[in-house]
């Protein structure tokens, strides 16, 4: 029973030490990226716009990725999955590349399955974001299945503060 107990306090301050990194890994990244949107010139919404001329926006995100911003798009057009890299100062495509493989491909169909079901684009549900938080920035729109029913998970920011709040597709 002491052995039980024991091992029981020893993983719960395991898995507290985990949770408190990942804390600190967040907010490391929220900051990085509230700093580095100063440089973007375009919504997420016009990047959702734009990269439409490769598929269905299935999700959209501003991120840091090597040291610099990057608004990324993933579309599907039939069956093919690709990831649409946005240029955040002029809001034209700058790159295109197909999702074949890892976490991508995985994140990447469990989006478009939930995107098949919604009946609202990730752009209405990202306008409407923006529009019920005055002063905040869309930063990512990611939909999933919810009990069966697509919703999408919409990040805002205002200066360094960030907010999620949750959309219905259907």
């Amino acid at each position: 029973m002491r052995r039980s107990i024991a091992v029981a306090v020893a993983v719960a301050w395991l898995l507290s030490g985990h949770l408190a990194w990942a804390q600190k890994d967040e907010a490391k990244e929220h900051a990085e990226l509230a700093k580095a949107l100063s440089a973007a010139k375009i919504s997420l919404q016009t990047g959702l716009s734009a990269s439409a001329s490769a598929g269905t926006p299935i999700s959209a995100k501003y991120e840091v990725e090597d040291g610099k911003l990057q608004l990324s798009v993933y579309t599907m057009k039939g069956a093919a999955l690709s990831e649409v890299i946005v240029d955040h100062g002029t809001g034209k495509v700058a790159k295109t590349e197909a999702i074949t493989s890892g976490d991508d491909l995985t994140a990447a169909k469990a989006q478009s399955e939930a995107m098949a079901k919604a009946k609202r684009s990730l752009r209405a549900v990202a306008d409407q974001a923006a529009k019920e938080n005055k002063g905040y920035r869309v930063v990512s729109v990611t939909p999933a299945l919810k009990e069966g029913h697509p919703v999408a998970e919409v990040t805002l920011v205002k200066g360094g503060e960030f907010k999620a709040v949750s959309e219905k597709l259907d």
